[in-house]
């Protein structure tokens, strides 16, 4: 290649680095052009234009970027459970917000950089001020979606932080990880917290299959193993008479902090120690899903909406004295309502003039309207006020380490039937609990489901189970009287009436 001629004169006939040679159209294509390569882009623009450093920059962390996002696609399909526990972990999530602040600036500089690029001055003032307008919104578009980004993933930071523990991770016993679900209400007119829903979620560690079964809140003579702390208190079970049912275990263990030395959550750790004794599973976790905590989610989420078949009392507080209830305070009509985390959350747990079976039913209902409003849209759009009431909501000793292989279970348990069984007249009386038995539905429902195929009639639905169906929300309250009496209403008449039809008192959705 010959080099130029020093003597000859320099034409500037190149129009993306020499615009002031060129006729107003090109200078205003041009100018559109610059914008859209930074857009999809970036740092082209400025490698055509002139600016071949800064633009190599760009080009650089532009392909980077894509090449993460690549090689999450690719990990995604090999190894999922891999990439979920990564981006769960707290500092990973950490360093991708710094990435997204990064990408964020450089972008922004990127696109003032063309606004330069084009020279403003030598565009028609209409053009100017267009192509002026249309950065200002890429700016916005790209930049300010970048750092809300960032903002989201802190907010999911410091949600996973608050809420799972950093402990190390427990091994499946029998195939099998068993998970302790309790719904605390720590309200006015109580001292502490009292789980008056308890579950039991088993999940084969392979295939992800699950059953769910109800453990009554009125259960007596609960065993602890011996292994367990309570046992030495306890050692024929917690059979101190009617007021020792197993939700109270909770408040008993907190009374005795000091036989759990170093543990975060005594009063969980006692039931779970209890549960494991009352079913014969290893329990490894819990989750404790506070109602005031919930309140505030379905407010996050800006409510849900069902369809409701029955009046429901808003509870008052009860005469001095007595536990007898002043009259409502209001109440909850039938109709297609749009509840707020006040109303859904006196709707799951109002009990009064109702029995302990429609409260299950309706509780349900709200769980199933919340799983049809969290879609991804929703929750994208009111990501941060989720992430906000998380830990309010939620307490577990599920470690952050663990969080990748039981986000992969979970999506292997959506594509498959729920087995559910619950521990409730006539097959189980609460004040007079047959264990062996228990443990014989547990065996026989577990088993039943592991036999099941995909395409296999419901899982786990054992003719011993007692009614199938609960969700463990307060499963069994229709055995024997005992409950003290709390704000919610009323409690269980003793009766052992069957569970209603869902669709005669509730349908989740519009």
């Amino acid at each position: 290649m010959s080099k130029p001629d020093p003597r000859r004169p320099r034409v500037l006939t190149d129009p993306m680095k020499h615009p002031e040679a060129a006729a107003h159209v090109v200078r205003e294509r041009r100018a559109w052009f610059l914008i859209v390569m930074t857009l999809f882009v970036p740092g082209s623009a400025q490698i055509v234009a002139g600016k071949k450093k800064l633009g190599r920059w760009g080009l650089r962390v532009f392909i980077g970027f894509w090449v993460l996002v690549v090689l999450a696609v690719i990990v995604s399909v090999v190894h999922r459970s891999l990439l979920y526990g990564i981006v769960t972990r707290a500092w990973v999530l950490m360093l991708l917000a710094v990435v997204l602040i990064a990408l964020a600036v450089f972008w922004f500089v990127l696109f003032f950089n063309t606004l330069q690029l084009i020279r403003p001055g030598l565009l028609r003032p209409r053009i100017r001020a267009a192509t002026a307008g249309v950065i200002a919104v890429f700016m916005v578009l790209t930049s300010g979606g970048l750092a809300y980004g960032a903002s989201n993933v802190l907010a999911g930071r410091g949600a996973l932080s608050s809420v799972f523990g950093t402990g190390g991770s427990a091994d499946a016993v029998n195939g099998r990880y068993n998970i302790l679900l309790m719904g605390g209400d720590a309200g006015p007119h109580r001292i502490g917290t009292r789980p008056d829903s308890l579950s039991l979620v088993s999940i084969d560690a392979d295939t992800g299959r699950a059953v769910i079964f109800g453990i009554p809140r009125n259960l007596e003579n609960a065993p602890f193993p011996e292994s367990s702390p309570m046992h030495k208190l306890y050692p024929d079970g917690y059979n101190c008479g009617d007021v020792c049912l197993i939700n109270a275990i909770y408040q008993e263990a907190m009374k005795h902090k000091d036989l759990y030395p170093g543990v975060k959550d005594p009063g969980a750790q006692a039931m779970k120690e209890t549960v494991s004794a009352v079913t014969g599973l290893h329990v490894q976790y819990y989750a404790l899903i506070d109602l005031k905590g919930f309140k505030q989610l379905i407010n996050a989420v800006g409510g849900i909406d069902i369809i409701n078949k029955e009046r429901i009392p808003i509870s008052n507080s009860v005469y001095p004295g007595t536990d007898k209830h002043k009259p409502p305070k209001g109440w909850i009509n039938p109709g297609h309502l749009h509840l707020d985390g006040y109303h859904a959350l006196w709707y799951a747990r109002s009990r009064e003039f109702h029995t302990d079976y429609d409260r299950m039913v309706r509780q349900r209902c709200v769980q199933k309207a919340m799983l049809t409003q969290l879609n991804p849209s929703n929750v994208l759009t009111h990501f941060q006020k989720i992430a906000g009431a998380a830990p309010n909501v939620i307490s577990t000793d599920i470690p952050q380490s663990q969080l990748g292989d039981f986000v992969s279970l979970a999506l292997k348990t959506r594509k498959l039937k729920v087995g559910e069984a619950a521990f409730t007249p006539p097959q189980i009386t609460p004040a007079y609990a047959d264990y062996d038995k228990i443990h014989s539905i547990v065996d026989k429902t577990l088993a039943k489901s592991e036999a099941k195929d995909d395409k296999g009639p419901l899982a786990g639905k054992s003719d011993e189970s007692g009614k199938s169906g609960s969700n463990g929300s307060d499963s069994g309250d229709s055995g024997k009287s005992g409950s003290s009496s709390d704000s919610e209403g009323s409690s269980s008449s003793g009766s052992s009436e069957a569970e209603p039809k869902e669709s005669d008192i509730c349908i989740p959705g519009k």
